[in-house]
């Protein structure tokens, strides 16, 4: 799958799924600083999955009502960042026929997918 990385998701998150085969940008190493909206705008034009730890683009997504390909938030407050890379390898690889085009949160415990309407 392909994805890009917002510049809030931890390096060890971003190796490990290139470790899985996925092929994957990473905002930081590509211009750090950018808006959220450049970021959701260059994803879909990648046609991306975007992977990130910002709430924001709930907002952008369902209340701006901005297209997007796929959003994966990830909600693991307090965990190590090489857990952290376990459970979202784990869920992408689990869920990753459901993730295009839809709006998910992984948590510790599991993960939600909203298909967008």
């Amino acid at each position: 799958m392909n994805f890009l990385a917002d510049e809030n998701v931890d390096r060890q998150i971003v190796d490990r799924l290139r470790q899985d085969g996925h092929i994957l940008r990473y905002v930081i190493e590509m211009e750090a600083g950018i808006s959220d909206d450049t970021v959701l705008d260059l994803a879909n034009k990648e046609s991306c999955l975007l992977i990130t730890a910002d709430k924001d683009f709930g907002e952008l997504v369902f209340r701006q009502r901005l297209i997007m390909h796929g959003i994966i938030l990830i909600r693991l407050a307090g965990i190590t960042p090489s857990h952290k890379a376990e459970i979202v390898s784990s869920a992408i690889n689990k869920h990753k026929s459901q993730l295009q085009h839809a709006f998910s949160v992984i948590t510790p415990g599991a993960i939600r997918i909203r298909q967008r309407s």
